[in-house]
């Protein structure tokens, strides 16, 4: 499955609870844009209209060798593709306890192009500040041991 956008902000912002994988209805020349790394999902999101899924924010790039397309938005509303029963049950735990949905990363998976969607819990300041105190402390211990040997 290799990955062609990831959104680091999502795990860095949010506390992903969960996790799901969503088809998403894509144009002919949005899925070559996308395979060939055209995609950020950087301040994208999923909003829940009705028993629908969207992606919103998401930038894919028009894809260079097709036509001229004045009408093409490349931050324009994307349907997700995900079983209504789903939809139904990530829409009762966003409103219940006030979780929101993030994309996280774009991939294939047997020829599809794939949405990989957490259910977050947005992370406070002073957690985001320990995080990237666990990060360098990490990164602290990994290099001593290596000079160590």
């Amino acid at each position: 499955m290799p990955k062609l956008a990831n959104n680091k902000r999502a795990r860095f912002d949010y506390e992903i609870l969960d996790t799901l994988e969503a088809g998403i209805a894509l144009s002919g020349q949005e899925v070559k844009a996308v395979k060939t790394g055209q995609a950020k999902l950087q301040g994208a999101f999923i909003l829940i209209r009705g028993n629908e899924a969207w992606l919103k924010n998401a930038h894919i790039s028009r894809y260079t060798h097709a036509g001229p397309d004045d009408s093409y938005d490349p931050t324009g509303d994307r349907k997700l593709l995900l079983h209504k029963r789903e939809i139904i049950k990530w829409r009762k735990k966003m409103e219940g306890e006030r979780l929101t949905i993030v994309p996280i990363s774009l991939y294939t998976k047997a020829g599809k192009i794939k949405l990989e969607i957490g259910l977050g819990r947005g992370k406070r300041e002073f957690e985001k500040r320990d995080t990237i105190k666990k990060r360098e402390l990490d990164r602290e211990a990994r290099t001593i041991k290596y000079v160590s040997r």
